[in-house]
């Protein structure tokens, strides 16, 4: 399943923290998550990443090692491909 992971930073230098500990520890995902890619909003105050994993526990896993500097939001998600094939079908 994919999830489109919204991290809110926050202001007052939160990505600079959470650049740093990436710089130093990586991802650390857990085996089953994968990262596919990621986005960063204009004012470096959010960060947008497309994850996948077919256990929503290790997702949850993962982000608790960075919930004293993130704030997380999950949305399951599709492709515009597969949706468009689910309206075609009917």
């Amino acid at each position: 399943m994919l999830f489109m992971v919204i991290e809110h930073f926050g202001s007052g230098g939160g990505a600079t923290e959470v650049y740093e500990r990436h710089r130093t520890t990586r991802r650390q995902l857990p085996e089953g998550l994968t990262y596919i890619d990621s986005w960063v909003s204009a004012d470096l105050e959010h960060c947008f990443q497309l994850m996948e994993c077919d256990d929503a526990e290790k997702l949850q896993a993962w982000a608790a090692q960075w919930t004293d500097l993130v704030a997380f939001e999950f949305v399951p998600v599709t492709s515009s491909t597969a949706a468009r094939e689910l309206f075609n079908a009917t």
